[in-house]
């Protein structure tokens, strides 16, 4: 069986990737825009890091809960942790063969864009957990919560591009 064995490196960048991920999500005035039916979260363009590392996931997965905690409440932690771990892990799984195919000179690599449209339509997770607590329609939230995480997604896209033609993500 191949075990990760992570070193302390390692532990600290997931450490540092969660702690951002939370600094980003609920730090005014970007929390005014975070929770609820209308999202816009900037710590989602986090989430390709992942693509770089396994270890990432976890980063976001624990930072992503650790938001909802503070933000939302314990059932967040639960189904918005549970929803970046899933759908996080599946992205990474599924479009890891465009990783290397750039679109749009080179800006834009078509897995980003490919997972953002995957992403943004697993909101249903989080338009379902709405709905059930606090009776937001259904179609709707899961229109405005998916196009909030597109946005934030398509920016990150290209925050991470960037970043990862000066930082090597996969250490």
């Amino acid at each position: 069986m191949n075990q990760t064995k992570w070193t302390v490196r390692d532990m600290a960048h997931i450490a540092l990737v969660a702690a951002l991920y939370v600094v980003l999500t609920v730090t005014p005035p970007l929390n005014a825009i975070a929770y609820g039916a209308y999202q816009f979260r900037l710590s989602e363009m986090l989430n390709f890091l992942a693509f770089y590392n396994r270890k990432y996931l976890v980063a976001v997965t624990i930072g992503c809960m650790i938001s909802n905690f503070i933000g939302f409440g314990v059932i967040d932690v639960f189904v918005g942790g549970s929803s970046t771990l899933v759908f996080v892990a599946l992205g990474v799984y599924f479009f890891r063969k465009y990783q290397k195919e750039y679109l749009l000179n080179g800006i834009l690599n078509k897995a980003f864009l490919y997972f953002s449209i995957f992403f943004s339509i697993s909101m249903f997770t989080i338009a379902v957990e709405l709905y059930v607590l606090y009776r937001s329609p259904f179609l709707v939230t899961w229109l405005t919560t998916a196009l909030g995480e597109f946005a934030s997604l398509l920016v990150g896209s290209l925050v991470i591009d960037r970043l990862a033609q000066r930082i090597d993500f996969t250490k």
